[in-house]
């Protein structure tokens, strides 16, 4: 297996695409904040790479930007979009490398590779002089639990040994991450009911909170909008 930079090989940033329509649900690429999400592979291509097997098939892909932090929960961005933000703001000087994404190939998963991204993700930051890595992670299995607020399920554990209940949560912290805090506002939807309906497939005919399949929080709609934050759990791993 081999890791290539965006740098090395730009047309990894259209390939990688297909990866990210696979895997996600098609409300969570509408993020109402996240312009400068387009411009990743031309404004940071050395921060973006793609894992290859050893004939060139693409595994998984990890995207990240380098920022400005404080090294304090309280300093950290709001969210991928302030991530972004922080990353394009002229004149500022990063010290820490944000993951924004860990994508991994449907036919490729339960390999282990969501542990490779995330050691290659370190290994960037380190090349990079960064001191740390910082992911506002999704949380795989808070879908499941929607009501539950993300101050409470990011602190869920195992009896058996203690590590986080979540299985994405625990892969972090197997590799050394550390939980800093919740993150209830990770990224805010805001859209015509119309829409929300087409991404999900359900009828929303009255203002009130809703849940909808693979969401990790309720849905508020009122007046015809449907407005909704997406929930992450911010975790730190010193490089």
């Amino acid at each position: 297996m081999q890791r290539v930079s965006f740098a090395e090989r730009p047309e990894l940033d259209e390939q990688t695409g297909a990866i990210a329509a696979a895997v996600w649900p098609e409300y969570n690429r509408q993020g109402n904040d996240m312009g400068r999400w387009a411009d990743l592979a031309t404004g940071f291509p050395e921060f973006q790479f793609a894992l290859l097997d050893d004939d060139g098939t693409l595994l998984a892909d990890g995207l990240t930007v380098p920022v400005p932090w404080d090294g304090t929960a309280d300093g950290l961005p709001e969210g991928v979009a302030g991530a972004l933000n922080r990353a394009f703001e002229p004149a500022t000087e990063p010290t820490a490398l944000c993951a924004l994404a860990a994508e991994i190939h449907p036919d490729h998963q339960s390999r282990g590779l969501s542990t490779a991204v995330l050691r290659g993700m370190a290994d960037v930051a380190r090349a990079h002089g960064l001191a740390d890595l910082i992911a506002p992670v999704r949380p795989s299995a808070k879908e499941r639990y929607p009501l539950i607020p993300i101050e409470e399920y990011a602190y869920w554990t195992r009896h058996e040994d203690g590590l986080p209940f979540d299985p994405w949560l625990r892969v972090h912290v197997r590799v050394g991450g550390e939980i800093l805090a919740p993150e209830p506002r990770g990224m805010r939807i805001d859209a015509p009911v119309a829409d929300w309906e087409a991404w999900t497939g359900l009828k929303y005919p009255a203002d009130g909170a809703y849940t909808f399949p693979r969401c990790l929080a309720p849905l508020q709609v009122t007046d015809g909008i449907g407005r909704y934050w997406e929930p992450n759990v911010w975790v730190r791993h010193r490089c």
